[in-house]
């Protein structure tokens, strides 16, 4: 299993600059809820919120958004009790990792007359997510890629077989994916580079950095404000002893509610012998991450349970969070993470 290091300039896709499409989105994201205020049934403006609200925090670190699409589907449900409702409730549960809950708007999605498409697909990213029978997830994804053949459909089928340890195939599904993208927004090619960055950093059972922080780096090229592929490149370049170019890439961020970036520079800081800013940016970093398992468990039981294993130094505070995420979804890789903190506990 090998990572495949060359990349074709020539196949890299244009886009949109990254700053101004994140200017964009706010505009956009500001209209949508002001059309939703004037009018919560019209048609689609909630699902474009639900859209909206979920890049900016994958991308820019707003984890407001998960507050803020709590509340949209609260009011969307006091207006309207049609099967958009539920398949709206639906998707912000999905956000949010509550997947019991997703799986029961889905079903009532079903039982009032929704699309049987769109449940469907729904459903099958719910499946994927939990790690429920992943080889009928892949062949499920495979017809709908081979049917397709757009990124959209590449992605997830890329994901999967990630999630089934088949690397090097999720490698060339992804590359498929990036290469074959052909519209004009960053945020796509942007996801397919944080990806293949986190299989070959990340999943990979040998991990290759060289390869990995590559793909970061085209990541932040596409969007300069990508929170997470700026934590996860600067872990990359801290762990070779870079810790200036890691400082480098987390300031800029560091106004994020994303707790991990104040984590990774207290790391820096420490290895820099800053001990005081590091313990300010570690007090920082725990009480981010307080604050968003009280409202967000499910969403953050992964991360803080990294966070509590490591710097964090709670050992039994990461054990209670990862086997959280566990009885959640029992996948692969949280698997992975409560065994090995429990191990470090004993």
């Amino acid at each position: 299993m090998t990572a495949i290091l060359e990349v074709d300039d020539d196949v890299r896709p244009s886009a949109t600059d990254g700053e101004i499409a994140a200017i964009n989105l706010e505009s956009a994201r500001c209209r949508a809820w002001t059309r939703f205020a004037q009018d919560p049934r019209h048609q689609g403006v909630a699902e474009e919120i639900v859209e909206e609200e979920r890049i900016v925090a994958e991308f820019l670190g707003d984890l407001d958004a998960f507050d803020r699409l709590e509340a949209l589907a609260s009011q969307f449900a006091r207006v309207d009790d049609s099967f958009r409702t539920a398949l709206v409730d639906a998707e912000v549960a999905s956000t949010a990792h509550r997947f019991d809950d997703a799986r029961r708007h889905l079903a009532g999605a079903a039982q009032m007359g929704g699309p049987s498409e769109t449940i469907a697909r729904y459903s099958l990213t719910v499946d994927q997510a939990c790690g429920v029978d992943l080889e009928a997830v892949l062949a499920a994804r495979q017809r709908i890629a081979a049917s397709s053949g757009r990124p959209d459909d590449l992605v997830p089928l890329g994901a999967v077989l990630a999630d089934l340890e088949r690397f090097t195939e999720a490698d060339v599904v992804y590359r498929q994916a990036f290469s074959s993208y052909d519209g004009i927004s960053p945020w796509p090619p942007a996801y397919v580079c944080f990806q293949l960055g986190m299989l070959w950093g990340e999943f990979a059972p040998e991990p290759n950095p060289s390869v990995a922080a590559l793909w970061y780096r085209r990541a932040i090229a596409y969007v300069p404000g990508y929170v997470r592929a700026r934590v996860h490149l600067a872990e990359l370049y801290a762990s070779q002893d870079q810790t200036g170019e890691a400082e480098t890439l987390l300031l800029p961020v560091l106004s994020s509610r994303y707790p991990e970036v104040r984590w990774r520079l207290a790391d820096v800081l420490i290895a820099q012998g800053r001990f005081e800013e590091a313990e300010r940016q570690l007090d920082a970093a725990r009480s981010g991450f307080e604050k968003l398992l009280e409202r967000h468990l499910l969403a953050f039981a992964d991360h803080a349970a990294e966070f509590y294993a490591g710097s964090g130094n709670d050992c039994r505070r990461a054990l209670t969070l990862a086997r959280a995420n566990v009885a959640n979804r029992q996948t692969r890789r949280a698997i992975k993470q409560a065994d090995a903190i429990a191990a470090r506990c004993r």
